[in-house]
């Protein structure tokens, strides 16, 4: 146990990206294992958030869009092209990730640029596959496919790759899967798809912040995804779509929004795109959001996605050690990849009573927060901008107690909305 300890300390004093834990809000009593849900605050937040409310609304009222407001979306715009690697002409934040899946898919189909045909995955989030049916429903002669996996925690590439080949269309696929944590081979599927007549949107609400992607090196042609999880923009944060722009010049707004207008302050009857990206928006901004968003984002690029990514790896890597090393026999499996290539940055174990031992987590001192998976898995997220290894240590000596003692068994199975 000791030899763990002294590998935890080592690699905490080790770690370049230790002082960024000091840039978020930290509970002494408590080791939070759901970033991959939804990140912490960053520190200095609230203040923003407060003088928004308080001056910008409060007293400057309709003048800041003029003075402020406006301009904040493109300098978002362009912090996250920097840190993808895109144009700013080509990446828009705002709206949902339902919002946008919807948007870019139903786009796609209008444009008639790839056979009339949805396919998906039984690893991808559910609420796109939800979208992917609606809009299959809605028009006429484009199917949604599904392509079933023997396995939960991996694809089968050649299983995938072979569906392409026969039945090309629009693809949609997490990069990360919520569930195992399994990371596709970006670059390697994107050149698939453009040699078989089909694209892939690609969901990153599990891997932005955390993995070294780069929009130009993986050739990818879209990419959307929620930005409350590792860049701690805040409960329902704004989303972010990607559109490479060869595909812009080709596709057109389903959603013809104000915002998406060229002139939105003419007031015209008629719609007129704006050029580039700012065609794909919408709604009026969300400004308290965005400004919430910001201070997440510039800690991110700060920190920088190489070395947030061989921090996760390496954390990772010393969690499934821990795991397979001391939890095995108690009936604890690990259902994320072995390979830290195809992993993201949140580890899945399973158990007959993964909600009663989540509970247990949260109880002991510290309290240990992942999260719930139905119907049997928990999610152990690591956030390398404030997750330490000895807090991967704690939590499985924690979980060695629990399932050793049978701690959990004084816990209910009832389930509250969210866990």
């Amino acid at each position: 146990m000791s030899d763990w300890r002294h590998r935890a300390q080592q690699l905490d004093e080790q770690d370049p990206l230790k002082g960024f834990r000091d840039r978020f809000l930290n509970r002494t009593d408590e080791i939070y294992l759901d970033g991959n849900s939804l990140g912490k605050l960053p520190l200095g937040v609230a203040e923003e958030i407060q003088e928004a409310v308080q001056e910008q609304w409060g007293h400057n009222l309709i003048r800041s869009w003029n003075d402020s407001w406006l301009a904040k979306t493109e300098q978002l715009n362009e912090k996250f092209g920097q840190l993808l690697n895109a144009s700013s002409k080509e990446i828009i934040v705002g709206e949902s990730t339902s919002v946008r899946l919807y948007q870019i898919t139903q786009a796609l189909v209008n444009a008639k640029r790839y056979p009339p045909r949805l396919v998906t995955d039984s690893l991808n989030f559910p609420t796109d596959v939800y979208i992917l049916d609606s809009i299959s429903q809605q028009a006429y002669g484009v199917p949604l496919t599904q392509i079933e996996y023997k396995e939960s925690i991996e694809p089968n590439l050649e299983q995938l790759q072979s569906k392409m080949q026969s039945e090309p269309g629009i693809y949609c696929l997490s990069l990360v899967t919520y569930k195992s944590g399994y990371a596709y081979p970006m670059l390697e599927l994107n050149k698939f798809a453009e040699a078989h007549n089909s694209i892939i949107l690609w969901d990153l609400s599990h891997a932005v912040g955390v993995l070294d992607i780069d929009f130009k090196a993986t050739e990818t042609k879209v990419a959307f995804g929620c930005t409350y999880k590792y860049l701690n923009g805040g409960p329902g944060s704004p989303a972010f779509l990607y559109m490479a722009t060869d595909l812009l010049e080709q596709t057109e707004n389903p959603i013809a929004g104000w915002f998406g207008h060229a002139r939105p302050f003419d007031f015209g009857i008629r719609f007129e795109a704006a050029e580039g990206i700012q065609k794909m928006a919408i709604g009026t901004p969300s400004m308290l959001s965005l400004i919430a968003l910001e201070k997440g984002l510039d800690i991110t690029l700060e920190a920088g996605l190489k070395a947030i990514r061989e921090k996760s790896t390496a954390q990772t890597a010393f969690l499934w050690e821990l795991l397979h090393s001391r939890l095995a026999s108690f009936g604890l499996e690990i259902e994320s990849p072995e390979s830290s290539d195809h992993r993201g940055a949140h580890l899945s174990v399973s158990h007959s009573e993964a909600w009663r031992i989540a509970q247990a987590l949260q109880k002991g001192t510290p309290a240990i927060i992942p999260d719930f998976r139905p119907d049997r898995f928990i999610r152990l997220g690591i956030a390398p901008l404030y997750t330490r290894f000895q807090d991967l240590l704690i939590t499985v000596d924690r979980l060695e107690a629990i399932l050793e003692k049978k701690e959990y068994v004084i816990f209910s199975t009832k389930k509250p909305q969210v866990t």
